[in-house]
């Protein structure tokens, strides 16, 4: 991979994690105070839904730290050697255990008679995005199963290959 597609990519991953920092110290809990001082209903809502988006944010910036290191691995051309499995596996875990963040979240909204401050548009629109974000979020870590077994294969036809030549 060409050192400026690498040096491009490792700006992105950075300006992300940095993005994220300020939404999890200052987005989130000000968004969370601003809606309960809207609606006070939604007090008792307030820390889990503020500590689910905290951690939601923190998973992807784990996965986005594997990847610097997939990087990393690749500017060295040593991304077919078994370590690449470890943070391949972090990418999975962490979008995993966002999935699960955001499917609870829509098991609350659909359970739970959460109140609304209108005609209960607030907790549909929630719970439909939330069910779309466990759809997105399953999805995208049965892709990454499939790309480990992939990088799997690759490293098994580039060990028989080594051993031919």
């Amino acid at each position: 991979m060409h050192r400026l597609l690498v040096a491009i990519l490792r700006i992105g991953i950075a300006s992300a994690v940095l993005f994220g920092l300020f939404g999890q110290i200052l987005v989130i809990p000000a968004t969370v105070a601003n809606e309960v001082d809207v609606f006070p209903p939604y007090e008792p809502y307030a820390l889990p839904y503020a500590i689910g988006g905290i951690l939601g944010v923190a998973c992807v910036q784990v996965a986005l730290g594997a990847i610097w290191m997939l990087l990393a691995m690749v500017e060295r051309d040593a991304l077919f050697t078994p370590a690449a499995f470890r943070w391949v596996d972090t990418v999975i875990g962490a979008s995993v255990a966002a999935t699960l963040i955001v499917l609870a979240a829509a098991t609350h909204l659909t359970l739970d008679t959460v109140p609304s401050p209108d005609d209960g548009m607030d907790v549909e629109s929630a719970l439909f995005t939330a069910s779309a974000c466990v759809a997105v979020g399953a999805a995208f870590a049965m892709l990454m199963v499939i790309m480990r077994t992939l990088l799997g294969k690759a490293m098994d036809m580039r060990t028989e290959l080594s051993e031919v030549i």
